[in-house]
């Protein structure tokens, strides 16, 4: 059975392919350009072929979205492309998890999505899932299964983003990891901003969800997103898993009944 997997963000569509139980594949479509339903399925069936895969050996599509003007896009895009009705992670499915947040749909697909690969991947552990995507997302969840909720800060590039554009003279530069705070040069000093204010916040954050959630057993800390691997000197996760969120969209497709259950 091969399955395709979409994590629609808010400036790309990560995509992966599942044979059974191994990702075969992964590639991206930028989602800023918000395109049609046709332009995504000759990227999508095109992107396929590039990586080795038939178009029509697609069985099943699950889809996690955080751009809801985009969901008729993508499901008429599978229904044309594919001949299947997509699964779209949504309020009303089953997730494994219970939701002690004050209104549960107010929940994004992806925090689920990444909540219920965290726990696929590892069972009976408190965690904390740090998300580096446009928005960086951090939650927590118990070993009960009980997603609590988290906070939600601007992404990196996002940051970067805002400083280029709300100032006259600041630059936009590559994000990438710096050795020292102190930078001797405009574009090193916005480097180093976003580096270090990146590693100080997620260590506090884990410090003080660990504090009032966990105290009693301390959290596995995973990260997941694309900028998760700029912090692999700083000691800050437990696990970097950058695929978390195609793993729990698989998992989704197993408790509603899409997939045999593993």
């Amino acid at each position: 059975m091969m399955i395709l997997v979409l994590d629609v963000g808010n400036s790309q569509i990560f995509c992966g392919v599942f044979d059974a139980e191994e990702l075969v594949s992964q590639f991206r479509y930028a989602s800023t350009s918000r395109g049609t339903s046709d332009e995504i399925g000759v990227f999508l069936r095109g992107a396929l072929r590039e990586n080795g895969i038939e178009p029509a050996s697609i069985d099943t599509v699950a889809i996690s979205s955080v751009v809801p003007e985009l969901n008729y896009t993508l499901r008429s895009c599978c229904q044309k492309y594919f001949d299947i009705e997509p699964m779209i992670l949504r309020p009303g499915l089953k997730t494994g998890l219970k939701i002690a947040y004050k209104d549960p749909k107010e929940v994004g697909s992806d925090r689920i999505a990444d909540a219920m690969g965290a726990v696929k991947l590892f069972p009976d552990r408190n965690l904390i899932v740090v998300d580096f995507g446009t928005a960086t997302t951090v939650c927590a969840i118990t070993k009960e299964r009980v997603f609590l909720g988290g906070n939600i800060m601007p992404g990196m590039r996002l940051a970067m983003e805002a400083l280029e554009a709300k100032t006259s003279k600041l630059p936009s530069v590559e994000i990438k990891p710096t050795r020292t705070a102190i930078g001797k040069t405009t574009t090193e000093s916005i480097q180093s901003g976003l580096y270090w204010s990146n590693v100080g916040m997620v260590r506090e954050f884990v410090r003080q969800m660990t504090a009032e959630a966990f105290a009693d057993e301390p959290p596995m800390v995973i990260a997941t997103g694309g900028f998760s691997s700029l912090f692999y000197r700083e000691d800050l996760f437990d696990h970097v898993v950058t695929d978390l969120i195609l793993v729990g969209l698989m998992e989704a497709l197993r408790l509603n009944g899409y997939i045999d259950a593993a």
